[in-house]
């Protein structure tokens, strides 16, 4: 800043430190990355409760920068998939075995039906 004073009378002239019409200077530009800020994505619900843990896992990137948030992308996408799959996987039936033992899942039963034509 300098210590230039005008003289009485004469308008006030701004110095090449001073912006003028007495407006502060701007600040300078960052360029480092902004901090992580939350997206608002509002998330409903979808009663599957095994889904709705995933999708609240979403929430997690909002707390973290954007190069972390592919690993909770990640982990999310996996999750859903793998419920997906469940969902398709048939449960495995219980095959009997001896009488009086437990049969092992999967086991070949003594008497195969799988053939059985009837006319």
């Amino acid at each position: 800043m300098s210590d230039w004073t005008p003289e009485a009378g004469n308008p006030p002239v701004s110095t090449p430190d001073e912006p003028v019409g007495g407006e502060p200077a701007a600040a300078a530009p960052s360029f480092e990355p902004a901090g992580p800020a939350p997206l608002g994505v509002v998330r409903t619900p979808t009663g599957h409760a095994a889904v709705d843990a995933r999708l609240e896992r979403l929430a997690d990137a909002d707390h973290l920068p954007a190069d972390g948030h592919i690993e909770v992308y990640e982990d999310v996408h996996r999750g859903l998939r793998a419920e997906l799959t469940s969902l398709d996987a048939r449960p495995a039936a219980a095959v009997p075995g001896p009488p009086g033992t437990a049969a092992a899942p999967g086991a070949p039963s003594a008497y195969d039906n799988t053939h059985d034509h009837r006319s």
